[in-house]
């Protein structure tokens, strides 16, 4: 009771890596483990962890898991945990009110699965230290964010609890829909580095812009857009349009950037992208 049978995992259109930055309880990090596999996931990366993925303490709250610490891939940043994500998403209990909400627009955990379920490609879901969440900045650098339906009283889960629950309602979407999804377009896939691009550029359109609040508008347009999870044939027209309005924004306030040969495309930056 309680081993590890001898079968294959359950198989997805996408793949599914659970990022830890800075996770410092060996218990949780076994415990994590855990809650895992238990749904068919194996896919860890830590960022920056602060506790060893050969703590006795993980090893045991793991316990048929190990093989998940023996696999996780170990980074420094969270730009290199997500370099060859096509869906990045970041999770907070934190809900603002104000003009901050435009920034904390979240989804919930079966919202999420419904987008992942035909999904193909790297998804990054992402989750902060204990005791402080995910920094504004990592928060910043995801396409959507998730929060758990948690009572208001008190909203903020152990984060071992907060991976269970989202790995349960992938699993728990995966198993009821299955093989048995008809009429659902495919390939909803969107190339990393096309994603570097079309964030670029909306960022370079946002800043081409007459207003004083181009930073916010470019996060709501960025927002808006990776919400509809867009495919690369889309991105690439996307990306085409913007670079037309940012050229002419450019020629009609005079800035010389307008007909230099880089407005003909975006080239990626050589900066961590968002």
């Amino acid at each position: 009771m309680g081993d590890r049978l001898d079968v294959s995992l359950p198989s997805s259109s996408y793949n599914l890596d659970i990022v830890l930055v800075g996770i410092n309880h060996p218990g949780n990090l076994g415990a994590i483990c855990r809650a895992m596999l238990n749904h068919g996931y194996d896919r860890l990366i830590l960022v920056n962890p602060q506790c060893s993925v050969d703590d006795e303490i993980a090893r045991n709250r793991a316990k048929h898991a190990g093989i998940i610490l023996d696999s996780a891939r170990i980074v420094q940043t969270l730009e290199e945990a997500v370099s060859e994500s096509s869906m990045v998403v970041g999770t907070s209990g934190k809900r603002e009110v104000g003009s901050k909400i435009l920034f904390r627009h979240f989804i919930l955990p079966w919202e999420f699965a419904e987008k992942a379920r035909t999904f193909e490609g790297n998804i990054s879901l992402i989750f902060g230290e204990e005791g402080k969440g995910l920094s504004t900045e990592d928060l910043e650098k995801c396409d959507l964010l998730l929060t758990l339906p948690t009572w208001e009283g008190y909203p903020i889960t152990n984060l071992s609890q907060a991976v269970g629950h989202c790995v349960y309602e992938l699993h728990r979407d995966r198993v009821i829909f299955g093989k048995r999804v008809l009429g659902v377009e495919k390939n909803r896939t969107l190339a990393p580095e096309l994603r570097k691009i079309l964030k670029q550029s909306i960022n370079e359109f946002a800043q081409s812009l007459d207003t004083e609040k181009s930073d916010l508008f470019s996060d709501v347009i960025d927002r808006v857009i990776m919400r509809g999870l867009p495919m690369d044939t889309e991105a690439e027209r996307l990306i085409g349009a913007l670079i037309q309005a940012t050229t002419a924004l450019q020629k009609l306030s005079g800035d010389e950037m307008w007909h230099k040969d880089r407005r003909k495309r975006v080239i990626p930056s050589n900066k961590p992208n968002s």
